[in-house]
């Protein structure tokens, strides 16, 4: 495994219940959207946030050479733990950090306090090929997981076939465009937020076209996610997901039913992003979860 530098900050008094926000695939840590972090730290949690390898601050591969895989941008996730002298956390994760957060749960139950996924899908459910297929327009097994909707695919097909940005004003609007697509339509879309949001991601990056290597990574490793495993995890787990979520429509009903007691939480309006309106109720279910009580909605 690759000596990358990882980028990480942390809020909060070092003496409370600690919270690790992982991030989604090819994304950067800041996408945890400072006003969710500071309700999480005002809540009486030690928050920690950080950029994967290959993304953001953090450091960049030349994949080429060193090449890597899935297991380990799941064991940087270890490794930002023990940088910060967690023995153990709340894991809260995005996306395909859900994905991360499920397998430390599975194979490291001694690590993991609380487990938390956002719009993500279940380990071992091979979520990535659904998508690959629902691109490619090739038909779904029987079984497969429910596929993205028609305008999420409808976006990234326009991407494939159409020429990369020519330069940074071009690639910001792309990126905005994405964030659109991601947020769904179940809230007003605030262009001018998404604007600023992508300009930071733009600029703090070291390399933003280092994000594909986690494509890379995941081709390099295509059984990177057991299956049949989640009726393993020991940590008290809440589900939530969005009810207008376009990437991975009812993957969360599927993650709440495989692992035990597990909580399934949908949040009206929320699509595959964290807007402000969402940001409340989702810290107001988080610190409820951490500090082992119910969460407010199930």
């Amino acid at each position: 495994m690759q000596n990358v530098d990882i980028w990480s900050e942390e809020f909060g008094a070092g003496t409370d219940e600690p919270i690790l926000l992982i991030m989604g695939s090819m994304s950067q840590g800041v996408l945890w959207p400072d006003e969710f972090v500071g309700r999480l730290t005002a809540g009486g949690r030690r928050v920690i946030r950080y950029d994967h390898r290959d993304t953001g601050r953090s450091g960049t591969v030349d994949f080429e050479k060193e090449p890597y895989t899935w297991n380990d941008i799941k064991e940087d996730v270890l490794r930002v733990m023990d940088a910060h002298g967690l023995d153990s956390a709340h894991l809260v994760c995005h996306s395909a950090g859900g994905l991360l957060g499920q397998l430390i749960a599975v194979e490291r139950p001694e690590r993991v306090r609380t487990l938390t996924v956002i719009g993500s899908s279940p380990l071992g459910g091979g979520e990535g090929m659904v998508i690959m297929r629902a691109l490619m327009g090739q038909p779904q097994p029987e079984g497969s997981l429910p596929e993205p909707a028609p305008e999420f695919v409808a976006h990234y097909q326009g991407l494939m076939a159409g020429p990369p940005p020519a330069d940074r004003r071009e690639r910001i609007e792309a990126m905005i465009a994405e964030q659109r697509v991601l947020h769904g339509t179940g809230l007003p879309f605030d262009e001018d937020d998404a604007r600023r949001l992508q300009e930071r991601i733009y600029d703090r990056a070291r390399d933003l076209d280092a994000v594909v290597n986690h494509r890379l990574a995941a081709m390099a490793q295509p059984d990177f996610e057991p299956v049949g495993v989640l009726d393993q995890v020991k940590a008290p787990t809440l589900v939530i997901e969005g009810t207008h979520e376009p990437a991975k429509p009812g993957h969360g009903a599927i993650i709440a039913e495989r692992i035990p007691r597990a909580r399934l939480m949908m949040v009206e309006g929320m699509g595959h992003t964290l807007p402000p309106e969402v940001h409340e109720e989702l810290a107001r279910a988080i610190l409820a979860h951490t500090s082992g009580a119910s969460p407010v909605r199930t």
